[in-house]
C-alpha cells in the first residue's frame, strides 16, 4: 500500500492506495474509504508497486468482506437511481461547501427550482445543512445519493 500527502485549497489529504484492478482503484482519503475509477489503467510496466498492490493484498489476507455501499463512495459519475441519466456539467453545478455526507435530497431530475429553494440536506458536523439552490432553472443531473460522503467542492447536481 502506497500512501501520499495533498494539500487541495489548503487542506491536508492522506490518500492510501488500497488496492488497484484495471481502473478501479480503492483508496483511503484520510481514513474514510473511496472506489475512484481512473481514465486509464495503470500500466504495470511504469508503475510496478501500484500494480502489485493488488496481488500483495491478496496473498497477504483472506478476502475481506465488502464495504457497506453508504462506507463507500464512486467518485466515477453516477445519476441518483431512480432519475434518468443527464450529461454531467449540463449546468450550473451545485457543489458541497464542506465535507458531509447526504441526507436527503429534495428534488428529481427535470424538477424546476428558484434561487433558495433547498436541493439538498448535507450532514457535517452533526449539523443539518441545507444546500440551496444557487441559481433558477431545471435540474439536469444529480450525481449523488443518500448516505454517500462527499468532500468540500464535490459536484452534487446541476441545474441547468
Amino acid at each position: 500500500m502506497k500512501t501520499y500527502q495533498y494539500k487541495v485549497q489548503g487542506v491536508d489529504y492522506e490518500v492510501e492506495i488500497v488496492e488497484v484492478e484495471g481502473k478501479i482503484a480503492r483508496v483511503n482519503v484520510n481514513g474514510i474509504p473511496f472506489e475512484i475509477e481512473m481514465q486509464k489503467p495503470i500500466n504495470a510496466a511504469k508503475h510496478p508497486a501500484l500494480a502489485a498492490t493488488k496481488r500483495t493484498a491478496a496473498a497477504a489476507t483472506a478476502p475481506a468482506p465488502i464495504a457497506p455501499a453508504a462506507a463507500v463512495q464512486s467518485v466515477a459519475v453516477q445519476t441518483h437511481p431512480t432519475q434518468p441519466a443527464a450529461a454531467a456539467g449540463a449546468g450550473t453545478p451545485v457543489k458541497a461547501p464542506l465535507p458531509g455526507t447526504i441526507n436527503a435530497i429534495n428534488v428529481k431530475v427535470g424538477d424546476t427550482v428558484a434561487v433558495g429553494d433547498v436541493v439538498i440536506v448535507l450532514e457535517a458536523m452533526k449539523m443539518q445543512n441545507n444546500i440551496e439552490a444557487e441559481s433558477a432553472g431545471t435540474v439536469t443531473s444529480i450525481l449523488v445519493n443518500p448516505g454517500d460522503s462527499v468532500m468540500e467542492g464535490a459536484v452534487m447536481l446541476t441545474i441547468g
